[in-house]
């Protein structure tokens, strides 16, 4: 062997150890307006061992496709790949068989990323036990309806005391935003042959495609099975994520996010899931205590103050907020023109139908999954 290959082979060496190989995959269905931006971001990263961007596109009808064959022609670093089933779940599992890397980031086409995201996440994996990082879900906005989201996900109404949340915790969790994984604990979880020398491929699906939604959190789940320090939230991993821009696709989402929970409940026996049911918990409670009211008026239930109060707290919690957050709206939310920010009171009521959405979407959605299943149940599918 000559010299200057045995040096090579050293160096190389020396830099997967310091820097392990890292792929990044990317779902994709018509991210015409942002995918660009995305891939390009991650291809300028100072991390010095990123060996491929592999995109699953869900067959998109605009200019996604064209734009990421545009990208490949520039750098043979970027992949795509297709997902005929155009679901999510479909696309990472497609993306993560044809990828290499010791270290899986995913990543999609909806946020923002720091310029030291993979860096900070690549940091948090190694100094950690976890098997998955990532950072906090910072939410922001360039409509007035997103912005209302934005700040709603501040309240515990809004984001029911979910660490991943919270720009300001670092420490374990029960699942986190996006994420960044070992590739040997994702082969692990799915099943799939022992780690050896070589890079094994995913023979078997990672992520379940029988999850509406919550294909995140039920991985997760099955990582916490194997090591309950397995999800590691870092506030210096920074990414920025922008909500849906109307009331119906924000209705949608919430809905298929209690279709998920649901199911994912049902997979995992209940475990650990009380803040993904508690808005099902909550509203058939208080439905249950309105019929006993109306057959049993002698028990005199709250029912009356109850619903007065759950017409009124999402308000007052909007007003607080919104008041809370201020002055650092534009700085901290706000992404578009300064002028187009939304005044104090449009915020208070966007926040508000927000709070009232979430809890009857994700409500709605978990009923609705749990008849169904109890429908098929019973006749026999």
């Amino acid at each position: 062997m000559s010299k200057s290959l045995l040096t090579e082979q050293k160096q190389k060496s020396s830099l997967s150890r310091t820097y392990p190989s890292l792929s990044v995959v990317i779902p994709t269905y018509n991210e015409a307006a942002d995918i660009e931006r995305i891939v390009r971001g991650f291809l300028n990263t100072n991390y010095p061992n990123l060996i491929e961007v592999c995109i699953a596109d869900g067959r998109s009808h605009d200019r996604t496709r064209e734009i990421i064959q545009n990208l490949i022609s520039e750098d043979s670093r970027v992949k795509l790949i297709d997902n005929p089933q155009k679901i999510q779940s479909a696309g990472l599992n497609l993306a993560l068989a044809q990828s290499v890397g010791e270290i899986i980031l995913r990543a999609d086409a909806h946020s923002d990323y720091a310029p030291d995201y993979i860096e900070r996440c690549v940091e948090a994996l190694q100094q950690s036990d976890a098997f998955n990082v990532g950072g906090a879900q910072r939410f922001v906005a360039k409509t007035a309806f997103q912005s209302g989201i934005a700040l709603a996900t501040k309240s515990f109404l809004g984001s029911g005391g979910a660490k991943y949340r919270d720009p300001s915790y670092t420490g374990y969790a029960d699942t986190v935003y996006l994420g960044c994984f070992w590739r040997d604990a994702l082969l692990q979880v799915s099943g799939n042959a022992t780690v050896s020398e070589e890079t094994p491929e995913f023979s078997k699906p990672l992520f379940d495609t029988t999850q509406i939604t919550n294909q995140d959190a039920e991985l997760n789940q099955r990582l916490l099975d194997l090591n309950p320090r397995a999800i590691y939230v870092s506030s210096a991993i920074q990414t920025w994520y922008y909500p849906r821009k109307t009331w119906r696709s924000l209705w949608k989402q919430y809905f298929k996010y209690g279709r998920g929970r649901c199911l994912t409940a049902k997979k995992h026996g209940n475990r650990k899931q009380l803040r993904g049911r508690l808005p099902f918990l909550a509203l058939s409670g208080f439905c249950a205590m309105t019929i006993a009211s109306g057959l049993l008026p002698v028990l005199r239930l709250p029912t009356f103050g109850l619903a007065l109060l759950g017409l009124c707290l999402p308000v007052l919690e909007s007003v607080r907020v919104v008041a809370k957050h201020n002055r650092a709206f534009l700085a901290e939310i706000w992404r578009a023109m300064p002028r187009h920010a939304p005044s104090f009171m449009m915020r208070v009521l966007s926040c508000s139908v927000t709070l009232f959405t979430l809890p009857l979407a994700h409500f709605s959605g978990y009923a609705y999954q749990l008849f169904r299943q109890r429908v098929l149940n019973h006749r026999g599918w």
